[in-house]
């Protein structure tokens, strides 16, 4: 489960990238895995076939070396002076015992010349031992009298004998003897004559060194019989002990040559074992370490480990590159909604490839045209909503002036005032056509002005004391600006209403028209009662259920309708001390009065 919720917890572009790795590592090491055991299988056979082959060479050379030397002195028997030497036995002649030394020696000579492995030969016979006259006998020992003799006497044929100490030569060198009886001339009779050939252990040794690359396979070798007995001296099967030796031969009688792993001396060897014929039970065995011989295999396998581990390295490069190349897609379109989270609704997708990503794109930006419709289609909608406020408040502006004005010319009419009738009547309409504006909700300010003025002079018939007024113009305010109509009007009209309604006469209103800081500055100032900033403001956040306040709350709510922040209303008062509305505008220059 915390793998999961920690695979869960990683970005996109680290599982995409894991996935990667992963992939990769497990392809090389499939394929590494795979091309290892195949050249280790390969390998490992060609090391057992060379090891078996050297061994079977070995044992070719060295069965042929003693074939040799038992041809040679199967050749000897029939030279013509051992032929006499063999008369004279068969007769017991013993008085040309020194003539048959000498002319044996010539013999002994050449087969001492043409094979240089025979160290010394002994021809035992009942009128004496005949022997290269090189070679010191030990008279003290009697070939008749030795365990050669017996053994010869049971075999009845030639054989050799492992290695033990020369008992018939003074050098008292370990040798490996061949023994063979001779037959004579005369049928039926045992002449008992047998020849004695020593073989130097060391020279037997050397033979089977210089056939075997011993130095670079770490090849090692005994040469034992099935008894056990070692034929020549071995270092490592002298170090094993009787339990081991007993169940390492079981494994040697199977077949004539072969191999089979055992652990010899605590390390994983390879035996090969091959019989020779000369010896008759006698066999060659190469011992190399396994872990050796599988050197190569191993140097594959570190070559593997270090490719498998370099592919590993490169991976990492490789799959952050394809990581970031394949999401470069994704992170467009990251970008994109980021874009559209600050409202940009003109970002779009744009992808030159048709894959499942640039599939998501075209749909992303069919629904930022179908957003941007539907907002397009509020924003009109929201538009129309407050053009229709706008001129809702505008009409409930207009009812309420003439209300006002159409009592006062009633009442001039009963008094039969009636020029100030006619004056009221053609600025009544006067007003009347440029409030109307054509329909339009925006006049220049220019016309504005002029709407004001009209109210002025109908209200100056109303009250002919009440009150004067001041117009202030600045200079640079341009009276082609475009501002939302009947604004000055309503401020001039609740400062006679409210601020004069306590007095007869002595009000004065200032009107002031000036352009600050990139605004356009309306401001209405009398000399009135005054009034509670607090209250009004209060009365203005409830204007549907009160009456006081009701032409600022209006203008107020118009000015929030269209210019939203651009514009506010600001109220200075003093309770007795007159008041003053200001109208903070932004400027929009204009020729004309268009929406």
């Amino acid at each position: 489960m915390r793998i999961k919720a920690w695979f869960y917890g990683l970005s996109f572009r680290s599982r995409v990238w894991l996935t990667i790795v992963l992939l990769i590592t497990l392809a090389v090491s499939a394929n590494g895995t795979i091309s290892y055991l195949i050249a280790a299988k390969v390998v490992q056979k060609n090391a057992f076939r060379l090891s078996e082959d050297t061994i079977n060479k070995t044992a070719q050379v060295v069965d042929q070396r003693l074939r040799n030397i038992t041809v040679s002195m199967m050749s000897l028997t029939m030279s013509d002076p051992f032929k006499e030497m063999m008369d004279d036995v068969a007769s017991a002649n013993t008085s040309r015992y020194y003539q048959h030394l000498t002319l044996l020696q010539k013999v002994f000579s050449q087969f001492s010349f043409y094979d240089s492995y025979i160290q010394s030969i002994l021809i035992a016979t009942p009128i004496g031992d005949f022997y290269p006259t090189t070679s010191i006998r030990l008279t003290n020992q009697s070939f008749y009298e030795s365990d050669l003799y017996q053994q010869a006497k049971n075999e009845k044929r030639p054989f050799w004998v492992p290695r033990h100490e020369d008992a018939f030569f003074s050098n008292r060198e370990q040798v490996i003897s061949l023994v063979l009886s001779t037959i004579g001339e005369i049928p039926n009779q045992d002449y008992n004559v047998y020849i004695i050939v020593n073989v130097k252990e060391n020279d037997l040794l050397r033979l089977i060194a210089d056939n075997q690359d011993t130095t670079e396979t770490g090849l090692s070798y005994m040469f034992i019989n099935e008894e056990g007995q070692e034929i020549v001296r071995s270092p490592l099967y002298a170090a094993t002990d009787a339990k081991w030796r007993s169940s390492f031969l079981e494994r040697l009688y199977s077949d004539q040559t072969g191999y089979f792993f055992y652990p010899l001396n605590g390390n994983e060897s390879l035996i090969n074992y091959a019989r020779l014929e000369v010896g008759g039970n006698w066999i060659l065995i190469g011992v190399q370490s396994k872990e050796r011989l599988l050197a190569q295999v191993n140097g594959i396998k570190r070559s593997t480990l270090y490719a498998l581990f370099g592919c590993l390295l490169l991976s990492l490069f490789v799959s952050n590159g394809l990581t970031r190349l394949l999401l470069k897609p994704l992170y467009k379109l990251q970008e994109l909604m980021k874009r559209v989270e600050r409202n940009d609704l003109n970002a779009r997708y744009a992808s030159p490839y048709r894959d499942e990503v640039a599939q998501v794109g075209l749909r992303f930006n069919r629904m930022l045209d179908e957003i941007k419709r539907l907002i397009q289609d509020v924003t009109d909608g929201e538009m129309e909503k407050r053009k229709a406020e706008i001129k809702a408040l505008t009409a409930q502006m207009d009812p309420h002036f003439l209300y006002n004005t159409l009592n006062t010319i009633y009442c001039k009419s009963e008094l039969g005032a009636n020029d100030d009738v006619n004056d009221m009547i053609l600025s009544l309409a006067h007003m009347f056509q440029l409030g109307l504006s054509n329909g339009r909700d925006w006049v220049t300010l220019e016309d504005e002005i002029t709407h004001m003025k009209m109210y002025l002079a109908i209200q100056h018939k109303c009250y002919d004391t009440l009150f004067d007024y001041r117009l202030d113009i600045g200079s640079g305010v341009n009276l082609s600006s475009i501002v939302l109509k009947i604004l000055l009007q309503p401020l001039v009209e609740n400062a006679i209403i409210h601020g004069f309604q306590n007095i007869e006469n002595g009000g004065h209103i200032e009107i002031a028209i000036h352009v600050e800081v990139a605004q356009l500055v309306l401001s209405v100032k009398d000399n009135g009662c005054g009034m509670d900033i607090e209250e009004v403001y209060r009365n203005m956040r409830h204007a549907a259920t009160s009456n006081k306040g009701y032409a600022l709350s209006n203008i107020a709510h118009r000015l929030q309708l269209y210019y939203g922040e651009q514009a506010r209303m600001d109220l200075y008062s003093e309770p007795g001390c007159g008041a003053e509305v200001v109208l903070r505008l932004p400027v929009t220059e204009g020729g004309g009065a268009d929406d």
